[in-house]
C-alpha cells in the first residue's frame, strides 16, 4: 500500500510540475490580467468600447474585430468581434485570431533590425544607403541616408508601379534603384512602403541573413511571439483573418500588400503575421525600454530613439525611427493622448498606438478589407483610442512633448 502511496505521490508531483512549467511558459510570453480599478482606469468609461465596435461591425464598416488595451504591463480589456470571415462561410472571430498586419511589419521587424545592427557597431543611421547598396546611389539617391529612409524623409515616391506586370524579390529592389526622388532627400516627409523594403534589403546585405530568419532570432523567438512571422504555415490557415481579394478569390495565409507579394512574401514594408497577444508582447517590450519577461531585445537608448521625433529642423511631420508620432497618419492617437506617444497603423486595418507618459497599449486588428470591401477604420481607431485615454483616471499627462532643438 505504501509503494502504490508513493507512486501516487510521485504522478501528482510530476503533474504538479508539468503544469507549472506550461504555466510558466504561458504568462512569461502573454500579458497577466488584472481588473481595470487596479491600474487607474474606469471599467464604466472602458466598458464604452463594446459599442463603438459592435456599431462598426453592425454598420459593415468592418466584418469583425479583436481589441486589446494594456496599462502598466497588465491586460485590462481584450475581447473580440463579429467574424473573422464571412466567406465562403460565417466564422467568428477569436481572440487568437492571425492577421496580416501590413505596414506594421515597418516598426515591428525593419526598424528594430536596424538598430540591433546599430548596437553592434555594423552601421550608423548617418550611413549613406549606397555604401551598403551601392546600386541604390544612382539618379539622385547617392546622399539619401538610413535615416532618412526610416523616417520617411528619403524623397522616394510611395511605392513602384505594378504595371507593366513584374514579380521577384530582385526585380522590386532593382527597380528601386532605379528610382529618383519626388523631392530633395531630408526636405519633405512622403511615406513610401520603397524606403522600408529597401531597408529589409540592406539589413539581409548587412546581417547576412534572410529578413524572416533574423526577425525570428533576434525578436520573435526571444520574446516568445510564437504566432508571428512571416509566410504563415497551412496548418495555421483556420486561425488567420482574410484581407480582401486577389484575382477574385480571397487572400487568406498569403501577404495582402501587392508589391510585397510580387517579393515572396517577405518585405521589409509588408508580410508580417501576428495576433493581439503576440503584438502586446512587443509593445510592452517597447514601453520596458526594449526588454520583457527578463529578456532584453533592444538597448534603452536604442528605444529612445525609435520613440522620438528623428525630424530635419524644418520638419512639421513628427516621425520616429520607424513609429509615427504626429503626421497626417497618426489617427490611432485619438484626441485625448498627447503628443509624444506613438504607434503604427496597418493598411489591412490593424493598429497599435501606445502612450508612454500613462504606460498605456492601445491595439485594433480589423479584417476590414474582406471580402471584397474597403472599410475605412479611421474614425474607428479615432474613437477607440479616445475612449481608451478617457478611462484613465488616475493620470494627468501635464506638457505634450516639446520638439527638441538642434
Amino acid at each position: 500500500m505504501e509503494a502504490v502511496n508513493n507512486r501516487m505521490m510521485c504522478r501528482v508531483l510530476l503533474f504538479v510540475l508539468c503544469l507549472s512549467l506550461v504555466l510558466a511558459s504561458i504568462y512569461g510570453r502573454v500579458l497577466q490580467y488584472a481588473q481595470p480599478n487596479a491600474v487607474g482606469i474606469s471599467s464604466e468609461r472602458l466598458g464604452f468600447l463594446d459599442e463603438v465596435i459592435r456599431e462598426a461591425v453592425s454598420t459593415g464598416e468592418i466584418p469583425g474585430a479583436v481589441a486589446l488595451v494594456a496599462r502598466k504591463g497588465k491586460i485590462v480589456y481584450r475581447k473580440a468581434f463579429g467574424f473573422r470571415a464571412e466567406e465562403p462561410s460565417l466564422e467568428p472571430m477569436t481572440l487568437d485570431s492571425i492577421f496580416d498586419v501590413a505596414s506594421m511589419t515597418k516598426v515591428m521587424v525593419s526598424a528594430p533590425l536596424i538598430m540591433l545592427l546599430v548596437e553592434e557597431g555594423r552601421l550608423s543611421l548617418l550611413d549613406e544607403v549606397a555604401l551598403h547598396i551601392p546600386e541604390f546611389g544612382k539618379r539622385g539617391k547617392r546622399e539619401i541616408t538610413i535615416l532618412q529612409l526610416l523616417t520617411h524623409y528619403s524623397g522616394l515616391r510611395p511605392d513602384l508601379d505594378l504595371k507593366p506586370y513584374w514579380e521577384g524579390y530582385d526585380k522590386a529592389i532593382r527597380l528601386a534603384c532605379m528610382e529618383r526622388p519626388l523631392e530633395p532627400p531630408g526636405t519633405r516627409f512622403i511615406y513610401s512602403d520603397i524606403n522600408y523594403f529597401i531597408l529589409g534589403d540592406l539589413i539581409q546585405r548587412v546581417s547576412g541573413l534572410p529578413l524572416d530568419e533574423l526577425a525570428q532570432k533576434r525578436i520573435f523567438r526571444p520574446l516568445e511571439m510564437t504566432d508571428t512571422g512571416f509566410k504563415p504555415g497551412r496548418d495555421l490557415l483556420g486561425r488567420i483573418v482574410p484581407s480582401g481579394q486577389r484575382d477574385g478569390k480571397n487572400v487568406r495565409g498569403e501577404v495582402h500588400d501587392p508589391t510585397s507579394h510580387r517579393m515572396g512574401g517577405v518585405a521589409g514594408h509588408a508580410g508580417l503575421f501576428s495576433t493581439v497577444d503576440d503584438t502586446a508582447v512587443w509593445a510592452q517590450m517597447i514601453l520596458n525600454g526594449g526588454a520583457y519577461n527578463g529578456t532584453r531585445v533592444l538597448s534603452p537608448l536604442s528605444v529612445n530613439r525609435m520613440t522620438t521625433p528623428q525630424f530635419p529642423r524644418e520638419g512639421v511631420d513628427w516621425r520616429g525611427i520607424g513609429f509615427d508620432i504626429q503626421t497626417r497618419f497618426s489617427t490611432a492617437r485619438g484626441d485625448l493622448f498627447p503628443v509624444g506617444s506613438f504607434g503604427h497603423t496597418g493598411f489591412t486595418g490593424t493598429s497599435m498606438w501606445i502612450d508612454p507618459y500613462s504606460e498605456t497599449v492601445v491595439l485594433l486588428f480589423t479584417n476590414r478589407l474582406h471580402p471584397n470591401r474597403n472599410g475605412n477604420t479611421v474614425s474607428l481607431r479615432q474613437r477607440v483610442a479616445s475612449v481608451v485615454a478617457a478611462s484613465l483616471v488616475d493620470f494627468s499627462p501635464g506638457r505634450e512633448y516639446i520638439r527638441p532643438s538642434y
